[in-house]
């Protein structure tokens, strides 16, 4: 009994040289990519900078948010929540349908494979390109910046959709068809009730990526509350820096435990 336990043991793969040669490999890399950091030209007075920022958040403005005019730091918040919220919901609509087109499963194999090359087309570009194209296009403000958070949603979404679409059940697609019933029918009573969970936890979680994209955008013009930031940074108004930095925290901290609440509760329904 030990000779055959032995035996099976010593016919299994030696993954204790695998590992080894792998972390050569990586450690070797790492160095070989740090050779492109240029260390010559960090300011001498970042430390103050960061000390400055530190101290802002610690010490912030209070007095904006006393304030609730229109372009004050709540509506921009309110603007960065929305262009999120639009941009995701345009998103997953679009992103339905070329998720079943994109399904080698539910249409003929050719045209999945040209649908998702085209997610893939989507995909390669990122978010802050797409919103620099779009500033050319619509000029700067909250347009470009929902435009840019439906582009990079559909990218995701249409992948994260059509591997769930992947996995569905087909017995029940067969039954259908056995009944008579079209397409819209099986998708719409088969396909859909299977899916819909996992959609909506999907969509969530793209909504919690879009709040912190929207914020990002906002630094080069696409609307929200990331242009005051850039713009009090650039005048060394650390106290603003310091309530703005604040605020964004409070209100990914939230949206973050609202999804996450949500998307349990539509998986484990806890």
């Amino acid at each position: 009994m030990d000779k055959k336990i032995e035996k099976v043991l010593n016919e299994e793969p030696n993954y204790k040289i695998i590992r080894t040669i792998l972390t050569i490999i990586s450690i070797t890399l790492l160095f070989w990519s740090s050779g492109v950091m240029d260390f010559s030209k960090v300011s001498n007075q970042g430390s103050d900078v960061v000390k400055s920022i530190l101290g802002g958040i610690i010490h912030p403005d209070m007095t904006l948010l006393s304030d609730f005019s229109s372009g004050s730091l709540w509506y921009l918040i309110f603007e960065t929540i929305c262009i999120a919220f639009v941009g995701t919901l345009i998103g997953a609509l679009i992103s339905l349908p070329l998720a079943f087109l994109s399904s080698a499963n539910i249409v003929p194999r050719i045209i999945a494979e040209i649908f998702k090359l085209l997610i893939l087309l989507i995909r390669t570009i990122p978010a802050i390109v797409y919103g620099l194209m779009f500033i050319r296009v619509t000029g700067p403000g909250p347009f470009a910046g929902v435009m840019t958070m439906t582009f990079t949603s559909i990218g995701m979404l249409t992948k994260l959709f059509q591997e769930t679409v992947a996995d569905i059940d087909t017995d029940i697609l067969e039954a259908f068809e056995s009944l008579g019933i079209n397409t819209w029918g099986k998708i719409r009573f088969g396909i859909l009730p299977q899916l819909f969970a996992s959609f909506l936890s999907t969509i969530i979680y793209r909504f919690d990526m879009n709040i912190r994209d929207a914020t990002t955008l906002g630094l080069v013009g696409a609307g929200g509350i990331g242009a005051p930031l850039i713009f009090a940074i650039n005048a060394y108004r650390w106290n603003e820096v310091g309530v703005i930095l604040l605020s964004l925290m409070l209100l990914v901290l939230v949206v973050e435990l609202l999804s996450t609440r949500i998307r349990k509760k539509l998986a484990y329904g806890i």
